[in-house]
């Protein structure tokens, strides 16, 4: 008779990775969102990559940035005609980014079960979002994006290129606990696929001067679909 005492694994690393990031991102909320309030205006790359995905989406349909943080990419979608809004694990981030963009919404979420009805969304950006994502729940994570876009709907994600787990004890200027992962493209489009998308464009992108001063590595771009026929 199995012991019903026993704990999931997977539920405890579930629990774990949610309370140590919403804390840490909690307590860096502020600092964090002075630093980025302008960083999109020295990376033309990715103000294109979002206007491309904007573009693709279309005005109408309506894009969730999941994991947005103090808002800047939602604000720069919206900046672009996109109806955007922001969902973010941290209820200071959230916070923070309702202050800096009064007029767009912003809620509170988790990526690993998100409080949207199935098939609602045009488009999802998931930029740097699954950075502190374990790699056992990924395939959680992707089959919810695959759950809450609608056939044809869109999806770009960004993330650290490579293979390593580093782990932050403090950052922004502040104590916190975060585990950042940089996984391999072909694995992240291999769960991309498993999960049900069709995957249209993958970018690598070398580190910048600045990057690799702080030690930082290639940086990948994903575009990706929910195929029509799915409907």
């Amino acid at each position: 008779m199995a012991d019903l005492t026993e704990t999931n694994p997977s539920s405890v690393i579930q629990t774990r990775y949610l309370s140590t990031t919403r804390s840490s991102y909690d307590t860096v909320a502020h600092d964090y969102a002075v630093l980025l309030a302008d960083a999109l205006d020295s990376r033309p790359l990715d103000r294109a990559l979002f206007g491309a995905f904007a573009e693709m989406v279309g005005p109408e349909a309506e894009i969730a940035d999941l994991g947005c943080g103090p808002g800047h990419v939602t604000a720069y979608l919206r900046g672009l005609g996109a109806n955007a809004f922001g969902l973010d694990l941290s209820r200071e981030m959230v916070k923070v980014a309702r202050q800096r963009h009064p007029r767009i919404r912003f809620v509170e979420g988790s990526m690993t079960e998100l409080d949207l009805a199935d098939g609602r969304l045009g488009g999802i950006v998931s930029w740097y979002s699954i950075v502190h994502t374990p790699p056992e729940l990924l395939p959680t994570v992707f089959a919810e994006f695959h759950r809450v876009l609608a056939p044809g709907g869109h999806l770009l994600i960004g993330f650290k290129a490579g293979e390593r787990l580093h782990h932050l004890d403090r950052a922004y200027g502040h104590d916190l606990s975060l585990d950042v992962y940089w996984t391999p493209p072909e694995q992240i489009a291999s769960l991309l696929q498993e999960a049900g998308f069709a995957v249209d464009t993958r970018l690598i992108r070398e580190p910048s001067d600045a990057e690799r001063a702080s030690r930082q590595g290639p940086q990948a771009v994903i575009f990706a679909h929910r195929p029509p026929q799915d409907a």
